[in-house]
């Protein structure tokens, strides 16, 4: 059980508070912080950058989508490889939870669809300083432009972290290189770095490591959430075209390996939107095993083939007299017909009681497999999130902390655990620093 993670109200406070210090000042990192200052512990925040959430202050395109209201068994379904490890942290603090905590704070939510949970406000950065505001009345002590360049480990115990101090020639920079290094001491240190993604806001890997200098297995960190490259011409003909309601397969030498519904877009290198970017850990994986890859598109998944041939013959019945360009608009985005046509060889000007019966064969199909071959994925530097990190195996889910180094934490994307698009990631953070500041905070 978890009850000797909940803080103690301590007598004699000033000579027994706790020292925590938390290595990142993020979702996880914050709330880390603000849950182990208020159990009473004396936290001192340490920031590379000269801002603290600049990723959050991104996220979801600058709406920042905090959660979800899906319950918790469909919530862990939406992780991958382990969402089993956050069920301890969900239990602790979960969506309604967050959700009374920003309202609290003065910021109301709204629930839109897919049970996807946004500030009313519609702004990222109100729930950044909102955080802000938390961790600064709950007396965390912040420091900026202070990069974490290493742990301080004895006896298998984490003692404190080296600092490279901020010095008066760096003032606005994100990073000093020429500062003082000073180490700090502590009773617990929390790793709350993130992970790859958005390498620009400070995610740049530094946790893993702090980790790996502890012992800790890194399993193989990739982009995921991230949008796909296609080979040939087409996405130059349809970028900007947003597909609504089609489904999705990838195949990997021709064998299907996932699917999904819903919503993606054509950019001017590839596919995006929220069906490819949930796919995307996939293809990734795949391409990285070299296994050829492609995409399935179903533009009519409301229709089988039989009622969608059926379709095709009353329209072409219907409209015989107008040229098959004409006729598409009632199937496809205008944008997409050239494209049908090319690669279904069939002339634009033909009037549609002049289609044969293999050529509505061949738009049948193509209507149902609309093939796109993936060539590569996107950085880092365009990835929601991180794909792998530090392995879960290593890390207690009861209370976030390290199986190899007492009184080391960890909380956030640091952790190899990656969830769909839809707000299920950050609830991680928030739930996993949740968990991990009240666990570090407790007597020993």
């Amino acid at each position: 059980m978890l009850k000797d993670c909940i803080p103690v109200n301590k007598t004699e406070k000033d000579l027994n508070k706790k020292r925590v210090i938390i290595v990142g000042g993020g979702a996880a990192g914050m709330m880390a912080a603000g849950q182990a200052a208020l159990g009473g512990a004396e936290v001192l925040l340490f920031e590379k950058m000269n801002q603290l959430g600049r990723k959050l202050g991104i996220s979801g395109k600058g709406r920042c989508n905090i959660t979800n209201t899906a319950p918790v068994a469909d919530f862990i379904e939406e992780f991958y490889p382990s969402g089993l490890f956050l069920r301890q942290a969900f239990s602790r603090f979960f969506s309604d939870d967050l959700i009374s905590f920003f309202e609290e704070f003065g910021l109301p939510t709204v629930s839109e669809r897919g049970g996807r949970v946004f500030p009313a406000s519609g702004k990222a950065t109100d729930v950044k300083n909102v955080l802000i505001r938390f961790i600064e009345k709950a007396g965390v002590k912040i420091n900026l432009n202070s990069p974490v360049k290493g742990l301080i480990i004895k006896n298998n115990e984490a003692v404190g972290v080296k600092v490279l101090e901020p010095t008066s020639s760096i003032t606005g920079k994100t990073k000093n290189e020429s500062g003082k290094e000073t180490k700090y001491f502590s009773d617990a240190i929390i790793i709350t770095t993130g992970g790859l993604s958005y390498p620009a806001t400070g995610s740049t890997g530094d946790g893993y490591k702090f980790a790996k200098s502890a012992g800790h297995k890194i399993n193989q960190t990739r982009p995921a959430l991230v949008p796909l490259e296609i080979s040939g011409n087409i996405v130059s003909k349809l970028a900007g075209l947003h597909l609504r309601n089609v489904r999705v397969k990838i195949l990997t030498n021709d064998i299907k390996l996932k699917d999904t519904f819903g919503e993606m877009e054509f950019t001017n290198f590839g596919i995006s939107g929220p069906i490819v970017l949930t796919l995307s850990r996939y293809v990734v994986d795949a391409l990285n095993l070299k296994q050829k890859t492609s995409l399935s598109i179903d533009l009519k998944p409301a229709l089988d083939e039989q009622k969608l041939d059926k379709r095709l013959i009353r329209d072409l019945e219907q409209f015989g007299r107008q040229q098959i360009s004409k006729i598409l608009k009632n199937l496809l985005p205008q944008q997409l017909i050239p494209v049908c046509l090319d690669e279904t060889k069939i002339s634009p000007k033909k009037a549609g009681h002049q289609i044969t019966a293999d050529e509505r064969k061949r738009l049948k199909l193509w209507l149902k497999d609309f093939r796109l071959d993936v060539t590569g994925y996107r950085p880092f530097s365009e990835a929601i999130i991180t794909a792998g990190g530090v392995s879960t195996k290593e890390i207690n889910p009861r209370t976030m902390e390290s199986r190899l180094i007492k009184n080391l934490y960890f909380a956030g994307e640091i952790l190899d655990v990656d969830g769909n698009t839809g707000g299920y990631n950050l609830q991680a953070a928030f739930s996993t620093g949740w968990l991990a500041g009240r666990c570090a905070a407790k007597y020993f």
